[in-house]
């Protein structure tokens, strides 16, 4: 809760102030150079993010391999591949977040859309330069480790054997609700407020709670929960695959922003009780 503070002898209603919600369409922004400058901090991001993460994976699974004389428990580990998804997003979000805001993702794009934090074309721009730089960050690591990026997977996702559709859909909606929900708590204007540390902090919940969901969904589904991620790792991989079930990795993390963005404005911000009230207020002048 807002704390209430005396100004003057009067009693002003809380502590922080809102910002105003962005407009479906601002044509304004197109005319900034901020912009565009955001678009190509989400694009380098992404890229970064894939190379460093696909690497991890693609290492792993070559150091593992004991058809080629590797460790069948060597490598890094789930608890590697976790760390290195998750501590990657922290690294980016802290380097890009006064720039851009720091999405990485489609998913989180979506979900403060839909929460009136960007606007749509913002939210449009963000999510091709995301799924571009994917696909760039994945064609690094393909150019530079050809015979192991094809050898092992690509670093690219799908729904692990003994696992349903419906289990695989439900673990990636389930995760990104984790994410963004993490992401609205994190940045929350309300607790920006109250605590100043909160904005410098931020990033670093945001990427453990990529740790944690990775920890949990990498046996089902190998963690999507971002689809530029998905998207980037399949185009690349260029494997009938890799494009088996991908729908599951666009459509359950969207369902799992959209969950997020209304639980934490309409249910834990009271956006509609508050939307309720003004209309009440208006109504009875």
């Amino acid at each position: 809760m807002g704390k209430d503070i005396e100004v003057g002898g009067e009693f002003s209603a809380k502590d922080y102030q809102d910002p105003p919600p962005a407009p479906l369409i601002d044509a304004e922004e197109l005319t900034q150079w901020s912009f565009y400058r955001a678009i190509i901090a989400e694009f380098v991001a992404t890229l970064l993010f894939l190379y460093i993460t696909v690497l991890t994976v693609i290492g792993y699974k070559s150091q593992t391999d004991v058809s080629q004389n590797g460790d069948a428990c060597g490598g890094v580990g789930i608890l590697g591949i976790a760390w290195a998804f998750g501590g990657m997003i922290f690294i980016l979000v802290y380097c890009t977040a006064g720039i851009s805001g720091g999405h990485i993702n489609p998913a989180v794009t979506f979900g403060l859309f839909l929460a009136r934090k960007v606007s749509l074309v913002r939210a449009i721009l963000y999510m091709v330069a995301q799924c571009l730089g994917a696909i760039c960050g994945c064609g690094l690591v393909k150019a530079f480790q050809k015979s192991y990026y094809t050898n092992y997977g690509g670093g690219a996702n799908g729904l692990a054997v003994g696992y349903s559709k419906g289990t695989g859909l439900g673990a990636e909606i389930i995760g990104t609700f984790v994410l963004v929900y993490t992401v609205f708590s994190a940045t929350d204007p309300k607790r920006n407020a109250r605590d100043s540390h909160v904005p410098v902090l931020a990033p670093l919940p945001i990427g453990f709670a990529v740790f944690m969901v990775h920890l949990a969904t990498i046996p089902i589904t190998g963690t999507g929960i971002n689809p530029a991620r998905s998207f980037g790792a399949a185009v690349i991989y260029s494997s009938e695959k890799a494009w088996d079930d991908h729908w599951i990795f666009w459509v359950g993390p969207f369902i799992g922003a959209a969950i997020a963005a209304l639980y934490h404005q309409y249910i834990l911000r009271a956006a509609a009780v508050k939307s309720l009230g003004s209309f009440r207020s208006s109504a009875n002048m």
